[in-house]
């Protein structure tokens, strides 16, 4: 008799941890679990301290939460625009390059070298090609790290 007393409230206390530690390792429900979340490019070019630039056309633009936050916004502007938005962006940082590796025009900022002091994220990185003589597809990524 006074095993089965003691029995009972050692299998439920067995059975409250085994079932803490499984809803502990599961990331189902958890807003951190790395899905892509659509969000407005506004919001994703302000995470790396930045703001649309005028005569930009927002395309696609996410975030995604992980043990880091990433940004990322897909634009199109303006050709001849994008260096000076850049500039204007980013005046601390180092100037914006040209390499076969990269792209039409590439641009690298963190904290160290010029990201300014509002943005959230750790980098920036800015990758520019050229679709035809108007127009330039501009990829935004500024995350954590």
């Amino acid at each position: 008799m006074i095993l089965t007393v003691l029995a009972v409230p050692v299998l439920v206390l067995g059975f409250l941890i085994a079932a803490l530690f499984i809803w502990a390792l599961s990331d189902e429900g958890d807003p951190r679990a790395g899905a892509l979340k659509k969000v407005t490019c506004a919001e994703a070019l302000a995470f790396g301290g930045a703001s649309p630039p005028a005569h930009a056309h927002v395309g696609n633009c996410t975030m995604q939460q992980g043990i880091d936050t990433a940004y990322a916004a897909v634009l199109r502007m303006p050709r001849e625009d994008v260096r000076d938005w850049l500039r204007e962006t980013y005046p601390n940082a180092p100037q914006a390059r040209s390499d076969a590796s990269c792209g039409a025009v590439c641009l690298d900022v963190s904290h160290e070298d010029g990201l300014p002091a509002t943005a959230e994220a750790h980098v920036v990185q800015v990758r520019v090609e050229y679709e035809n003589a108007e127009t330039a597809r501009v990829r935004f990524s500024a995350f954590t790290m």
